[in-house]
């Protein structure tokens, strides 16, 4: 019977069935996630100075109208998690060091968008301490070491296999 009757759950064995990622298996480290942050802010600062330099070139070459692009400089944080965490390899580079990645809990690659919203909401935790600690609150209480911006995106940090 592979429709199960009113009130049932599907069957774990039924075609077509996923089952969802098990992450606690897949648990990463809070240590190991404190020193990519760390990489990461320096490859952050490298990637702030070179957009930095290309808008002021821009700028020199449109008279000037290129310079409202400094606009973006504030969002460089976020446009870098955004590239690496949405790209092929779904890590940081300072991610890749310490051997970890972003894994979701459907198991399928995380898109752009959803590595922007996650980087935008640890920088919006990270300016303010409350929030911030009880982000962390979420990692430390948690057997699988989620972040508690982690749990609201449905994703999680984990060891690269």
């Amino acid at each position: 019977m592979l429709n199960p009757p009113p009130g049932y759950a599907e069957r774990l064995d039924a075609p077509g069935y996923n089952a969802p990622m098990t992450l606690p298996a897949l648990r990463g480290s809070l240590g190991a996630r404190f020193v990519a942050y760390l990489l990461d802010i320096l490859f952050i600062l490298g990637f702030s100075t070179l957009l930095w330099i290309a808008i002021a070139v821009i700028g020199v070459i449109t008279f000037g109208l290129g310079w409202t692009l400094f606009a973006i400089m504030p969002a460089s944080g976020v446009l870098y998690s955004m590239i690496t965490v949405g790209g092929a390899k779904q890590s940081t580079i300072g991610m890749r060091m310490m051997g970890l990645r972003v894994a979701t809990e459907s198991g399928r690659p995380v898109d752009m968008i959803t590595a922007a919203v996650h980087a935008l909401l640890f920088y919006v935790a990270l300016s303010t301490f409350l929030l911030w600690c009880v982000d962390v609150l979420f990692g430390v209480v948690r057997s699988d070491r989620r972040l508690g911006h982690d749990l609201i995106l449905g994703l999680a940090v984990v060891r690269a296999a």
